[in-house]
């Protein structure tokens, strides 16, 4: 096999990356390029995303690329997290920048939302997880609070669309992140009408549906001059993060479950089809598109979330790096308190310890004193919560799972994969870290012909990465930890 070098942009709600990999003779090297930082900013009490200052992030990773080899990358793809849009006129200006999905302005949309179209009505159309920041819930509050804009709008591009469109001009949807929308049937695969009907929106505003690993265009020759890189194609990955994330989970066979893990922890399992049951419906999971015609049966949990906001908070006094957390929460007391990382107050407190404080007080358990402790309570819940998650995905499935697969920043914690591995009894494989840069990067070869398939992409995987073991220990107290776990009541 030559050499095939290929550029990805992984952008997270925190950060960003610039990733080149390289696939030659079965084996993929990833190389960090350069990493930006991301947050949410505030504009007359609103949570947006500055989409113009992470393009020109993504333009100098492009011009650090050019300045090592201009000619050698063969092609790119933007992954996002997911959810959240911009409306555009029909000459490609933006009406204002997108709304961040943690924004207080859908927190009684759902409801409205079900007085049209019943939550029962509205999970068989799409089969994806209620949360109060779905697309679908989203576009609801446009058409309330800001009509006259929404009448202006031409089109409607998701995060990743919306990087396409700045750099090539054109304007598509991939079908990964289409289905996390909850405005996607992904029985018919197509945009579901009863839907938009039921918002008061057009359905003509949503873009053409394209697989991952589609060539939409020609990277803008202005982007080419202004940085120095080569022309090349840019291609839909599967654009939805974690779609990028569990395409590249090192993994054979159907006898597996994977955690995808970072601010978010998504956990579940890959399937032929979406599974559509009350029981599906009654525990809230979701079925987003996968590569290769496959689907994602998982959860959405609130993942290391807590923690980052737990840090952000204490820099006010001291700054701790996550390492130094971790050796701390080592240390700390096991199972002072437990938390349901789930729960809607941890959704976007102005003061994540005091949220996690009155938590405590508020199911009868002692308020975590210490980063240490608090750190330990954090890690020790989310192990818990993909406990609980498992039994349901076991429940609802049937099939055995015997194995999880800790992929994304997550997997480098391992305080967290070991506690991970003692709640569920199962031993946990860990890595790789940057799986989503690597899903897209071998979407991209997929693409283009230069692996076969979704099975030989995740095999050159396994050849690359060598996960970390983690086997299952002190059973007995993390028995006890989750009858305790679940007395404190779910989300």
């Amino acid at each position: 096999m030559n050499r095939h070098s290929f550029l990805a942009f992984d952008i997270g709600a925190e950060s960003g990356r610039t990733i080149v990999g390289s696939l030659e003779d079965q084996r993929l090297k990833i190389r960090e390029i350069n990493r930006f930082p991301n947050g949410m900013i505030v504009l007359h009490g609103h949570y947006h995303w500055n989409i113009f200052r992470l393009f020109e992030e993504m333009k100098r990773g492009l011009e650090l690329c050019a300045a090592e080899d201009p000619g050698g990358i063969e092609g790119m793809a933007f992954d996002t997290w997911g959810v959240d849009f911009a409306l555009l006129t029909r000459d490609g200006t933006f009406l204002g920048l997108p709304f961040a999905y943690r924004d207080p302005r859908t927190e009684n949309a759902m409801d409205r939302v079900f007085e049209v179209l019943p939550a029962e009505k509205v999970y068989a159309l799409t089969g994806i997880q209620f949360m109060p920041f779905n697309s679908l819930f989203q576009l609801f509050a446009a058409r309330r609070d800001q009509p006259a804009l929404l009448d202006m709008a031409e089109d409607i591009l998701f995060m990743p669309d919306i990087f396409n469109f700045l750099f090539t001009g054109e304007r598509k949807t991939e079908f990964t992140y289409a289905t996390t929308s909850q405005l996607f049937n992904p029985v018919t695969r197509k945009w579901e009408d009863e839907l938009f009907e039921a918002i008061g929106v057009p359905k003509t505003l949503m873009q053409q549906i394209v697989e991952p690993g589609t060539a939409i265009g020609e990277l803008d020759p202005v982007v080419c001059r202004d940085t120095g890189i080569n022309a090349m194609p840019v291609l839909t990955t599967a654009s939805h993060d974690t779609g990028s994330a569990v395409a590249a989970v090192p993994a054979e066979g159907d006898d597996w479950a994977y955690i995808s893990s970072g601010t978010w922890s998504l956990m579940g399992v890959e399937v032929k089809k979406p599974i559509l049951t009350e029981e599906a419906l009654r525990s809230n999971f979701t079925n987003e598109g996968g590569v290769g015609g496959t689907f994602r049966f998982l959860k959405n949990i609130t993942g290391l979330w807590l923690l980052q906001q737990c840090r952000r908070s204490w820099s006010r006094e001291r700054s701790y790096d996550y390492g130094e957390l971790m050796r701390l929460a080592g240390s700390a007391e096991p199972f002072k308190a437990v938390v349901d990382p789930d729960s809607p107050q941890f959704l976007n407190p102005d003061d994540m310890p005091e949220a996690i404080r009155l938590y405590c007080r508020s199911t009868g358990q002692p308020e975590p004193a210490s980063p240490a402790e608090f750190s330990r309570a954090i890690l020790e819940s989310l192990a818990l919560k993909y406990s609980f998650t498992l039994e349901q995905i076991l429940r609802i499935r049937g099939n055995p799972v015997n194995r999880i697969h800790i992929i994304g920043g997550g997997s480098e914690n391992s305080l967290l994969c070991q506690f991970t591995a003692n709640a569920t009894g199962l031993p946990v494989m860990a890595g790789p870290k940057e799986a989503t840069a690597i899903g897209n990067i071998m979407v991209q070869a997929l693409g283009l012909g230069l692996v076969p398939s979704h099975a030989a992409m995740r095999e050159v995987i396994r050849l690359s990465f060598e996960p970390v073991l983690y086997e299952p220990r002190e059973s007995a107290i993390w028995d006890a930890a989750k009858d305790r776990f679940r007395d404190i009541g779910m989300s």
